[in-house]
């Protein structure tokens, strides 16, 4: 109900305040469990992308967003999944969450990057996508978003108004057709979060970087459902143009 009154009132505002234009909405299924899988630029993301779909799109957030009332109340209204980046049972239970969102016909976004992109470039995904896909058995649209930089720098709580937003959506990817159970496997995991991702460069128009984004040097990667799965090292299976240059 909440997310709904939020909407209603956020969109008049936004088609007035920002110019968006969105393209690609016949890709996005009108029922059905949906993955969105989309680039991460700026916190306002989570507003312009649910913005552009006729879809509730139930958001996995960080936890640190549920600890401070300034803005608990908030994503827990929106129905918001919390995620310990830590890892371990808390991510699992951020999984089962997600998973049960996707089996009830639901939508869930997600950002693969795993945190806001520290430059405009776009960075190696976690491949907790891949697995939530899997385990869901339900397709994954890739989606790029570009303008929401210059609208909320990192850093800046307020937006800037007038600017233009691009979003774009790319025809559903059906990963368990492609890999079935193998969930399990780090391998398919790291290919097929690389597929996602090169759908996503495609649309955000980003270079890509072939290492994980962070905004502490030598951050170590985080686990659990934005990085289950994930290591270090190369990914196995890279598609062609893809990688810009690597790292650790």
């Amino acid at each position: 109900m909440f997310y709904g009154l939020i909407k209603a009132i956020l969109s008049p505002i936004f088609r007035v305040t920002f110019r968006i234009r969105v393209s690609g909405l016949e890709n996005v299924p009108a029922s059905g469990g949906l993955i969105i899988a989309c680039n991460h630029q700026a916190f306002c993301d989570s507003l312009f992308l649910p913005f552009a779909v006729r879809r509730r799109v139930t958001f996995v957030a960080k936890a640190e967003y549920f600890q401070s009332w300034k803005t608990r109340w908030f994503f827990r209204a929106l129905g918001q999944i919390p995620l310990e980046r830590s890892g371990g049972s808390a991510s699992q239970k951020a999984l089962g969450d997600a998973l049960e969102v996707l089996a009830s016909g639901g939508c869930i976004g997600i950002y693969p990057e795993g945190t806001r992109s520290p430059d405009e470039r776009l960075h190696r995904g976690r491949t907790g996508v891949a697995r939530l896909a899997l385990a869901a058995k339900c397709p994954v649209v890739p989606a790029g978003i570009r303008g929401t930089r210059a609208i909320q720098p990192i850093g800046a709580r307020m937006l800037r108004p007038f600017k233009p937003v691009d979003i774009r959506f790319g025809p559903p990817i059906d990963l368990y057709a492609r890999y079935g159970d193998r969930m399990e496997d780090p391998l398919v995991l790291r290919q097929a979060t690389d597929e996602i991702m090169w759908e996503i460069r495609q649309l955000s128009g980003q270079e890509y970087v072939d290492r994980y984004a962070s905004r502490a040097p030598q951050a170590a990667g985080a686990t659990g459902l934005v990085a289950a799965g994930s290591s270090t090292a190369a990914p196995a299976t890279v598609p062609s143009g893809v990688a810009a240059s690597s790292g650790g």
